[in-house]
């Protein structure tokens, strides 16, 4: 997986009611056996919509990419409770308590900064986890978490009000490749 982040792409947060999203502008890119995706936004779940070996974890993110086809690619990044994530105070800074709502970044926000530092990942073929859960979705899950402070998972589910994430949903045929 090779990206190409531009660190002032992250232009705007936005509470829509089922997360918190920060929008980018165009011009960050992924690429996956040769094929490019562009990211589109980031969004965040609690508690984590994937496990990791059986393990939940309080937080994750999805960095949601898209081709000129509109084929998605979508990066998962789960968070172990443990230090501040400094990349997330930058967003939870501006954290749009009401639904609906949103402004611009006044900080910039690189999505390079959400990834571990270990880059080894999951893959597997899977669907949109929010309606209407579209099947074809590549998925990227990385193997090695990122920390979170407590105070920012509690911050982030106190201005959602509820879990914000889809059950975790059963194997099937689906292999998972390391």
């Amino acid at each position: 997986m090779g990206r190409d982040y531009y660190s002032a792409a992250g232009n705007e947060i936005l509470n829509n009611g089922h997360t918190i999203q920060v929008n980018f502008r165009p011009g960050s890119t992924m690429s996956l056996n040769g094929h490019t995706y562009e990211l589109k936004q980031f969004h965040f779940h609690a508690p984590s919509e994937n496990q990791i070996k059986g393990e939940s974890f309080p937080l994750e993110v999805h960095l949601v990419h898209a081709d000129k086809e509109g084929n998605l690619a979508v990066v998962g990044i789960m968070f172990k409770e443990g230090a501040e994530n400094k990349a997330l105070t930058k967003a939870w800074n501006q954290m749009p308590e009401q639904k609906n709502a949103k402004q611009a970044l006044s900080q910039v926000i690189n999505a390079e900064d959400m990834l571990p530092s270990d880059k080894a990942y999951y893959r597997f073929n899977g669907s949109l986890t929010t309606p209407p859960c579209s099947e074809g979705v590549t998925w990227l899950v990385m193997k090695e978490p990122v920390t979170v402070s407590k105070e920012q998972v509690e911050q982030f589910t106190k201005v959602m009000g509820t879990h914000t994430n889809r059950p975790v949903q059963p194997l099937n045929a689906r292999p998972v490749l390391q």
